[in-house]
C-alpha cells in the first residue's frame, strides 16, 4: 500500500475512533503508532511510543502547563471569583446592564489567573447568574454574557492553549502569553460596548441593580488586591525577562499558594482539592499531547503537512482565501471537540501552510485560539452553552443561544480587526526584555 493511502486511512481511522468517542489523545496515538508501524515496522513503532512518552512529561519546557494549572485551581477554590465579581458589582451594578458589565470584568480578572473557558463559564454560572437573576436580568442575556465572558479564559494569560500551542510550533511561550494581552483587553472593552449598545437600543430590558455605599465598594475593591498582584508579578516577570515561562507557571502556583494561606482562604481539604483537580487536568493534557506528537511522527512520514501545503495554496483563492477556509474549520470543529484537543490535533497539520503563506505564528496563535473559542460559544452544539446548562439546568439551550447571538456577532468583528491590524497582538511581544 502506498503512503498516500496509508495516510488516507490514518485520518479516516482517526476520526471514526473519535465519533466512538475514543478520547482524542487515545485515538491520535493508535493512529500514529499504527501508521507508523505499517510503512517502517512494528519494532521502530513500539520504541518510538517509549521514548516519547518518556520525554515529554520528563521536558523542563513541558513544566509550564501543570504550573499554571495548579495556579488557576489554587486561585478557583480560594474564592477569588466571588471576591471579583463582589468588587466589579458594587462599583457599577447599580447600573442599566451593569450587573453584566461586572460579570464581563470579573471573567476577565478571573481568566487572567486561571487560564480555562470552561472552568469560568462553570465558575461564573454559579457566582455571576444567581445575582442577575435576583435583580430580573432575561435569562437568555444572565446565560449569554456568562458563556462569552468564560471565552476570555484562553485568550488572556496564562493561557494554557497558547503555552500548548508555543510547543507544539517552537514558539517563544512568554510572547505568546504577551501577544494575548491587547486582544483580550479588546474582547473585554468589545463585551462592554455590545452590553452598552443593548442598553441603548431596549432601555427597559436590563434594569439596574442595588446602590452600594462608597465605604462598601471601597472594602470590596481592597478585596481583590491578591489576585491583581499575582497577575502583575507573573505577568511583569514574563514581559521583563526576569524569568522564563516555566519558573513564571512555578512562582505562579507558588504566589497562589502562599497568598492563599496568608489570607485564610485555603484549608486542608481545599488544598488537597485544587491538587487533585489540576492533576486530573495536567493528566488528561499530557495524553492528549503524547498522542499528538505519536500522529504527529506518522504526520511527518507521510509528508502530510507539505501535500496539504500545496492543495491549498494551488486553490487560487489567496492567502487570507486560505486563512478564512483554516478558520471556518476551526469553527466547525468547535462544534464538537474542546479547545485544548483541537490545538493540539490540528496544529502540526496546519502550522506549515501558516509558514508557507507567510503570516507570523505569534499571531497566527492569537486568531485561531480567538476563532476556537468562538466556536465554544456558537450554535448548534457550543461548549461552552453545555457547561452553563450543566450548572443553571432550569435554562434551555435555545435561551442560552439566543443570549450569545450579540457576543458572537462581536466576537467576529473582533476577528475581522485582528486579521487587518496585525500590530494589536504584536505590539506587545515587539517590545518584550
Amino acid at each position: 500500500m502506498s503512503t498516500d493511502a496509508i495516510a488516507i486511512l490514518g485520518f479516516f481511522a482517526l476520526f471514526a475512533l473519535m465519533l466512538l468517542r475514543v478520547p482524542v489523545g487515545m485515538a491520535m496515538g493508535l493512529v500514529g503508532v499504527t501508521g507508523y508501524a505499517s510503512i517502517v515496522g512494528i519494532g521502530p513503532a513500539l520504541k518510538l511510543v517509549g521514548q516519547t512518552s518518556m520525554r515529554t512529561v520528563t521536558d523542563y519546557t513541558f513544566g509550564v502547563i501543570p504550573m499554571f494549572m495548579l495556579m488557576g485551581a489554587l486561585v478557583s477554590v480560594s474564592g477569588v471569583s466571588r471576591e471579583l465579581f463582589k468588587a466589579a458589582n458594587s462599583m457599577i451594578g447599580h447600573l442599566r446592564g451593569g450587573l453584566g458589565v461586572a460579570t464581563v470584568l470579573a471573567c476577565g480578572g478571573f481568566a487572567a489567573i486561571c487560564g480555562s473557558s470552561v472552568a469560568t463559564a462553570a465558575t461564573f454560572s454559579a457566582v455571576a447568574y444567581p445575582e442577575m437573576r435576583r435583580f430580573n436580568y432575561p435569562q437568555s442575556f444572565s446565560t449569554g454574557v456568562i458563556a462569552a465572558g468564560g471565552t476570555l479564559g484562553a485568550i488572556l494569560p496564562p493561557s494554557t492553549v497558547l503555552a500548548v500551542y508555543a510547543i507544539l510550533t517552537q514558539q517563544d511561550i512568554g510572547k505568546l502569553f504577551m501577544a494575548g494581552i491587547v486582544p483580550g483587553i479588546l474582547a473585554m472593552t468589545m463585551y462592554v460596548l455590545t452590553i452598552m449598545v443593548i442598553v441603548k437600543v431596549r432601555p427597559g430590558w436590563l434594569p439596574g441593580g442595588e446602590v452600594k455605599p462608597w465605604s462598601q465598594r471601597v472594602a470590596d475593591l481592597k478585596n481583590v488586591w491578591a489576585p491583581l498582584v499575582l497577575f502583575v508579578f507573573v505577568i511583569g516577570g514574563l514581559y521583563g525577562g526576569f524569568f522564563t515561562p516555566t519558573e513564571a507557571g512555578g512562582v505562579g502556583a507558588s504566589g497562589a499558594f502562599i497568598l492563599g494561606v496568608l489570607r485564610r482562604k485555603l484549608d486542608g481539604p481545599k488544598i488537597r482539592e485544587a491538587l487533585l483537580s489540576a492533576t486530573r487536568t495536567a493528566a488528561a493534557v499530557f495524553t492528549v499531547l503524547i498522542g499528538a506528537l505519536l500522529f504527529g511522527y506518522f504526520l511527518t512520514i507521510t509528508q502530510s503537512p507539505q501535500k496539504l501545503t500545496e492543495f491549498l495554496t494551488g486553490l487560487g483563492i489567496g492567502r487570507y482565501g486560505v486563512l478564512a477556509l483554516i478558520m471556518l474549520m476551526y469553527l466547525v470543529l468547535g462544534c464538537l471537540m474542546d479547545a485544548m484537543a483541537m490545538i493540539i490535533l490540528t496544529v502540526p497539520i496546519i502550522y506549515p501552510v501558516i509558514v508557507h503563506l507567510g503570516f507570523d505564528p505569534i499571531w497566527f496563535g492569537v486568531i485561531i485560539v480567538m476563532t476556537v473559542e468562538l466556536g465554544l460559544i456558537h450554535p448548534p452544539v457550543g461548549m461552552n452553552v453545555f457547561v452553563i446548562k450543566s450548572v443553571v439546568k432550569e435554562v434551555t439551550f435555545t435561551t442560552i443561544f439566543k443570549g450569545v447571538l450579540p457576543f458572537i456577532l462581536t466576537d467576529i468583528l473582533r476577528l475581522v480587526i485582528l486579521i487587518a491590524f496585525p500590530i494589536i497582538a504584536l505590539w506587545l511581544p515587539t517590545r518584550m526584555g
